[in-house]
């Protein structure tokens, strides 16, 4: 169960994040549409699972590989953002979420 302080944390977190691979991460993502669709942070803070949807779906692996390789850039830029609300910057890691490639393909089942 998240505390609400874990929860607010992390919802900043997928503000910053998803802000910073908008505004900063273009050559990371390549033109692709990223949204960070949640975060989950241990309660020590020390970790944030942040789970992304790419569009367009063939080029999950392509972002995911750039994203994993430029970690640190993210969490860099993350730090800068929220270094007064935590006393450190939590490890990132980057899942994907393809819960809409998911609705996509029973979406096109059931209209065949």
């Amino acid at each position: 169960m998240e505390t609400t302080r874990q929860q607010k944390i992390a919802m900043q977190i997928r503000k910053d994040v998803a802000e910073i691979l908008q505004k900063e991460g273009a050559p990371i993502v390549g033109g692709s549409l990223v949204t960070v669709t949640s975060v989950r942070v241990s309660p020590d803070f020390a970790y944030a699972k942040i789970y992304v949807s790419v569009f367009p779906f063939d080029r999950n692996a392509e972002v995911m590989r750039a994203l994993e390789k430029n970690n640190w850039f993210v969490r860099r830029a993350l730090g800068q953002r929220i270094r007064n609300q935590i006393k450190s910057i939590p490890e990132l890691q980057f899942f994907l979420d393809d819960s809409l490639e998911y609705i996509e393909g029973i979406d096109r089942a059931l209209n065949n």
